[in-house]
């Protein structure tokens, strides 16, 4: 799903007609890198190829004092039924992406927990900071957004809170991860794999 898509789309929608220039005020305004993955300065671009897939089209000029002549834009009927899609697909869509972390926790073989607690310790310090900024990011900007986009800003803050509660609960579970290590607990597959190769071996010798 193509986030600066359901934007620009959006915003034509919102405001009607415009040039670039504006879109990109707009964006600046709504303070859209707070809460999207979408960079300003791609929205130039965005805008030319969506026209080029009849999403958008042109509709006349603009020309403010000694500035240069701007050309507008506004959206189609296809425009319209795409961000239609585009919506509806990003309020269903549940996305979910593994962190690099898990599998690296996973191949750690922790066998000092001094050395490990301070390495998770550093990691939980760096998220509670990351929170802490976000949170004070998030305050400053409210004056400027709407309800939907206050919402829209705190979901990465409740993220951020979720992964402070996890390192917590991971440096608890330190000790049982060293322990594990030193002495492994019996898992579920080694005991199916011996009971296999028992079979097999039973099977050979009839």
């Amino acid at each position: 799903m193509s986030s600066i898509r359901l934007f620009i789309l959006s915003s034509f929608v919102e405001f009607g007609p415009m040039h670039g220039h504006k879109l990109r005020l707009e964006a600046d305004r709504k303070r859209v890198p707070l809460w999207t993955d979408i960079p300003v300065g791609a929205v130039y671009g965005a805008m030319k190829r969506m026209a080029s897939e009849g999403l958008l089209r042109e509709a006349g000029q603009e020309k403010e004092g000694n500035r240069p002549t701007r050309k507008l834009y506004e959206i189609t009927d296809i425009g319209r039924k795409v961000l239609d899609e585009l919506r509806d697909q990003a309020l269903v869509d549940i996305w979910f992406r593994y962190d690099p972390f898990d599998l690296a926790l996973t191949k750690a073989k922790p066998i000092d927990s001094v050395a490990f607690t301070e390495l998770l310790a550093d990691r939980l310090e760096r998220m509670q900071a990351l929170l802490t900024e976000r949170s004070t990011m998030i305050e400053g900007a409210l004056p400027y957004v709407g309800v939907a986009e206050e919402w829209a800003l705190r979901h990465s803050e409740h993220r951020l809170a979720a992964e402070v509660a996890y390192l917590t609960d991971l440096l608890a579970a330190v000790p049982a991860i060293v322990e594990d290590e030193l002495n492994p607990r019996p898992r579920k597959e080694k005991i199916l794999g011996k009971g296999r190769r028992e079979a097999a071996s039973r099977k050979r010798r009839i």
